[in-house]
């Protein structure tokens, strides 16, 4: 049966521009981390970071990203490498294909923590900022198998079935060409995976968005929603590829990986609780130092762009009404609740102490300013009325409960 339509695939994928190489699989790969960072740097401002935070981030990010997915590759490859005919070297080729999406997520997680304790965020707020860039990156990317020829299915008459050139393998990046110079397909039509994982990454995406907005997810739970999601589509896009891939128990390697994956999020996402973390500045930052000399040296123009940002210190994760007190009025909310009714007991404790104290050194004085003819007197007024004594200690008793009162040892002990 003949399809009725087809998806084409392009015979080029590299390019020469002079000397250097052009690869199309390469440019997908950097517009895919151009769009994350995009969006990562977006969320990240709204919860508090300070601008241009995710370029510091990337630095460590992506090329540690790369270096785990070209180990993943291998690791996983390896008879490619290490087997029977292969070149160990080639183990370093990285411009020639092979990178794992698994030891992406692993490499790239290593490098962004490094980056975050430079700065003093905390590695679950970096997550959940880049949940929904992840695989919008991740699905840009996947273009670059289209250009490759690559990561297709099996046989298909659906319309958008996908036609595969043979390509070049003494001209990589190039379709075989027949006498006529015309490029030589594969004979009949496929499934076009990296078009299904494509469109389910741009789903993932918006899940992601549409439930971080609904349920304020914090502590990395957006992110593990995001792995839980690309982990569902990738078991079931792996299984219809056809491509080269190693089998355990008669099941491709990645889909094993995929369900082990899945499910490390999905405990991770129950086990887990928290609101939606948000990041105030710890110290003021540093403010632009005036240029010394002549007042005809300054430059003016710098002052006219504005007084360029620097980045805090660090960040102290608060709550999500501290920050929009912050944000409203610019005071930093205290580091610590102040505990009223600790402070209230404590203070009433120092007062009375404070009053037996005074107490204790006022007697003294008083009994000795008191002559000793003033002494007798009382002593002989105190004798001569009984009811005096009982009045005077009955007022001893009387500040006794006071001081009980006040807070002394009874209230301490309990």
């Amino acid at each position: 049966m003949t399809p009725l339509a087809a998806m084409p695939s392009p015979s080029t994928a590299v390019w020469q521009l002079g000397p250097f190489p052009i690869r199309a699989y390469a440019l997908c790969i950097i517009a895919g981390i151009a769009v994350a960072c995009v969006v990562t740097e977006y969320r990240l401002r709204r919860r508090g970071v300070a601008p241009g935070a995710v370029l510091d981030i990337a630095v460590w990010a992506v090329p540690a990203g790369i270096i785990g997915a070209r180990i993943y590759h291998v690791i996983t490859s390896p008879e490619k490498y290490f087997g029977a005919g292969g070149e160990p070297i080639k183990a370093l080729y990285i411009w020639e294909g092979g990178l794992g999406i698994w030891g992406a997520v692993a490499g790239g997680a290593v490098g962004a923590w490094l980056a975050a304790r430079q700065l003093g965020i905390p590695l679950t707020v970096v997550a959940d900022a880049l949940a929904p860039g992840m695989p919008l990156a991740q699905a840009i990317g996947r273009l670059g198998n289209w250009f490759n020829n690559e990561l297709y299915g099996g046989r298909t008459t659906l319309p958008w079935g996908l036609e595969v050139h043979v390509m070049d393998p003494d001209n990589p990046g190039h379709a075989l060409r027949d006498d006529a110079g015309n490029p030589v397909l594969q004979p009949g039509l496929y499934h076009p995976t990296f078009l299904y994982e494509l469109l389910w990454n741009v789903g993932v995406a918006a899940l992601v968005l549409i439930l971080d907005r609904r349920l304020r997810l914090g502590r990395g739970r957006a992110f593990a929603l995001y792995v839980m999601g690309y982990t569902v589509g990738r078991f079931w896009i792996e299984l219809m590829r056809t491509d080269e891939a190693n089998h355990i128990l008669g099941v491709r390697l990645n889909v094993w990986t995929a369900a082990l994956v899945f499910l490390g999020a999905l405990v991770y996402f129950v086990r887990v609780r928290g609101p939606r973390e948000y990041l105030v500045p710890v110290g003021e930052p540093a403010a632009p130092v005036a240029p010394a000399g002549d007042v005809s040296q300054v430059d003016l123009s710098a002052g006219e762009a504005g007084a360029r940002p620097v980045a805090p210190e660090g960040y102290r994760v608060v709550t999500e009404d501290q920050f929009r007190a912050y944000r409203e009025t610019g005071a930093l909310p205290p580091t610590e609740p102040a505990a009223t009714g600790d402070a209230d007991r404590a203070a009433a404790d120092d007062d009375a102490d404070r009053a037996v104290i005074d107490d204790d050194a006022v007697r003294p004085d008083r009994a000795a300013t008191d002559g000793p003819d003033d002494a007798s007197a009382d002593r002989a007024g105190a004798g001569d009325d009984p009811a005096g004594s009982d009045h005077t200690g009955g007022v001893d008793r009387a500040d006794a409960g006071r001081a009980d009162a006040g807070g002394r040892p009874t209230d301490r002990d309990s």
